[in-house]
């Protein structure tokens, strides 16, 4: 489907199953890891052609850290193959890519990285990339209050003007439009911490494929079906499809 730039589509996708699906096949958990950065690039690639205009990846989760050291270095690695692997192409597909998350206890080198592509994709008007490391909605949103908190203790923001738009302007994606539609691969049926607040109304689809079989093929038939999909926000009737409409421009 060509893009139509008079509409707006924000896909988020929780890559799950790149673990279990190595162990499947009798291979080391980063073998499922390495497998899933082929995918994302290939999913990357295709969602402008499927009138994707946001896609928002969940790389890495706070928790994720209490996974085996190995297995968090080996990941740490691939973050940073990635990055150094893609930069120029990127740029040649006009992808503007962002981190979101506290980055703080990511490792410096990798750190410095993040920021160079940021940097080097910020004239980019195509496809917006927003990869998820070190991030979690509840942390997000902890720190978002403390940055509130701190605007009101100063004198700065006035406790009773603070509302919805206060919260939203102190996130990690404060740039960024709300997601849609939310995947999730490998058969669980949870957010597990993923966009708390901007998901408020995404639609979600539960896949039960592991996310290194997740092919540009699959991603179309799921935004197909979230198109098919009549979003409510809560109203009914004349007021939802009006509400969708300003949703979709």
């Amino acid at each position: 489907m060509p893009r139509d730039e008079s509409t707006r589509l924000h896909v988020g996708i929780i890559m799950d199953g790149n673990g279990r699906w190595a162990e499947a096949r009798g291979l080391p958990r980063v073998a499922g890891h390495t497998k899933g950065a082929r995918r994302v690039s290939e999913i990357v690639t295709a969602a402008p052609d499927l009138g994707i205009t946001h896609l928002t990846l969940y790389a890495f989760s706070t928790e994720n850290w209490q996974r085996p050291v190995a297995e968090v270095q080996g990941l740490m690695r691939l973050f940073r193959g990635y990055i150094l692997g893609k930069m120029d192409s990127l740029r040649a597909h006009d992808v503007r890519v962002r981190f979101i998350g506290m980055r703080h206890r990511v490792p410096a080198h990798l750190r410095q990285l993040m920021d160079l592509l940021e940097d080097k994709t910020r004239a980019c008007r195509g496809l917006n990339l927003t990869i998820a490391i070190d991030y979690g909605g509840r942390d997000e949103l902890t720190r978002a209050l403390r940055d509130i908190a701190a605007q009101a203790a100063g004198g700065a923001l006035a406790p009773e003007t603070i509302g919805e738009a206060a919260v939203a302007e102190a996130l990690d994606t404060r740039d960024l439009p709300d997601p849609d539609f939310i995947i999730r691969t490998s058969g669980e049926c949870r957010v597990s911490n993923f966009l708390l607040w901007q998901a408020t109304y995404a639609e979600y689809a539960f896949l039960k494929l592991p996310w290194p079989d997740f092919t540009p093929a699959v991603l179309a038939e799921a935004v197909e079906g979230y198109r098919g999909r009549h979003r409510r926000f809560g109203l009914i009737g004349a007021q939802a499809s009006a509400a969708r409409a300003v949703a979709e421009s």
